[in-house]
């Protein structure tokens, strides 16, 4: 027996020395930072880099952690499921104490669990969005730097289960997280850093992390397969999308229409060629090849290609086309969708982040009972508009099948005629 705890206290003594020096190999003290105005501007680069926007749109959240615990984020409900072994917590994040516990499928209380729940979630999703929480109230930030780099540091000086922590987020050159390091009540040693830069892309327009590996052990953290998306948004798009029949869209090979009486257009959909023309100018527009693109003047082609003109022709395009078939682009790349309430009725907003002539213009799409859009709100920042109104009116049934409409309004008896509508 004697010889049995002399083993064990030679054990004791060897994990002693080894977390020595560890501890004096890889403890970092606590840098200090600058705060201020370059440090919250550096936190509005790296919260664009992340798309934040389309975080704080997104409706739900799933992933794991390790193996063991898994989560469903109905993040605007305020829930999130969160299981584990054989026990189940539909957890209320604004208020625990309505949460509901299920252990082997059946309904119980137990209020242990729901401590146990609350406390997973605060530490698994940190590691899923924590990028996203350096604005969150109780949160200070300040630049250190870093191999001459500027890295943002953050600390959480209330909220969530261990207050005081502080990470210091390292960037890349467009002000993505790469990695972090930690110092953290729950980790002796300071400075610990793990890594963010195993991500992958979601359907609600952000990217997730999958993996994380520390430099201490070389520790690993599988987040499993996240997914983020926006299923009641897009369960109202494709409403949205069958009431204007998109399906026949998809398959029409031809449109024409004109614009104000300004301009005119027939875009051989198909293989997406546009003849543009205005005044005594026509420009055959090849959009995804410009170089391919010719312009004729009173009909007569031109021996140069003026590439003003064309970007002019493409530009032109690109506004007078999406008066016709903007409906029909909810699901295009880029695109965010969120649900609005409007007098009591769902509406859709959507924001182009790519794309188009100037990307970041949101519309709130209002819709008739039968889910036909009747008007939309612009948001475009590029000319200062804040929710101006304008009516899609005059749907008319082409012969292909699609929907698309002949007039909107909008102002002051302002209105803009889509002319003679035609797609085949």
């Amino acid at each position: 027996m004697r010889k049995f705890f002399k083993i064990i206290g030679v054990l004791v003594v060897l994990l002693v020395i080894t977390f020595l020096v560890i501890f004096f190999s890889k403890n970092e003290a606590l840098p200090t930072g600058n705060k201020g105005e370059k440090a919250e501007e550096l936190a509005q680069k790296m919260l664009s880099a992340i798309n934040h926007e389309a975080f704080e749109n997104a409706e739900l959240l799933e992933w794991s952690f390790r193996g063991t615990n898994s989560y469903k984020w109905y993040k605007q409900q305020g829930k999130v499921e969160v299981s584990w072994n054989e026990n189940k917590v539909i957890l209320n994040t604004n208020f625990p104490e309505q949460s509901e516990v299920y252990v082997k499928g059946q309904k119980v209380t137990n209020n242990e669990l729901i401590t146990k729940a609350q406390a997973y979630f605060n530490n698994d999703s940190f590691w899923l969005i924590a990028p996203h929480k350096i604005m969150d109230n109780g949160v200070e930030r300040s630049i250190v730097k870093v191999n001459n780099k500027d890295a943002l540091m953050v600390t959480y000086t209330s909220g969530g289960t261990t207050p005081g922590d502080s990470y210091l987020w390292m960037l890349n050159e467009n002000y993505f997280p790469t990695s972090y390091k930690m110092w953290t009540k729950i980790i002796p040693i300071g400075g610990v850093e793990a890594t963010w830069s195993d991500w992958k892309d979601t359907e609600a327009g952000f990217k997730l992390p999958t993996r994380h590996t520390a430099n201490l052990f070389d520790l690993s953290i599988d987040m499993g397969n996240p997914k983020a998306s926006t299923p009641k948004a897009d369960a109202l798009a494709n409403k949205i999308l069958k009431a204007i029949k998109h399906d026949a869209y998809k398959t029409t090979e031809n449109i024409e229409w004109s614009f104000g009486g300004r301009r005119s257009y027939k875009w051989n959909k198909k293989d997406h060629i546009v003849e543009v023309k205005w005044d005594t100018t026509k420009v055959v527009l090849h959009p995804n090849s410009l170089e391919k693109s010719t312009i004729y003047f009173n009909d007569n082609l031109s021996e140069t290609k003026n590439e003003d003109i064309i970007k002019k022709a493409e530009a032109y395009f690109n506004n007078d086309s999406f008066w016709l078939v903007a409906p029909h682009k909810l699901f295009e790349p880029g695109i965010l969708r969120s649900v609005k309430e409007i007098d009591g009725q769902e509406a859709l907003l959507v924001k182009y982040t790519t794309g188009g002539t100037t990307p970041g213009d949101s519309y709130l799409w209002i819709l008739d009972e039968n889910y036909v859009p009747k008007s939309y709100k612009m948001y475009v920042p590029s000319m200062k508009m804040e929710g101006v109104p304008s009516t899609w009116e005059g749907w008319i049934t082409t012969e292909s099948g699609t929907l698309l409409p002949k007039i909107h309004r909008f102002g002051n008896n302002g209105e803009l005629s889509m002319g003679d509508v035609k797609a085949n």
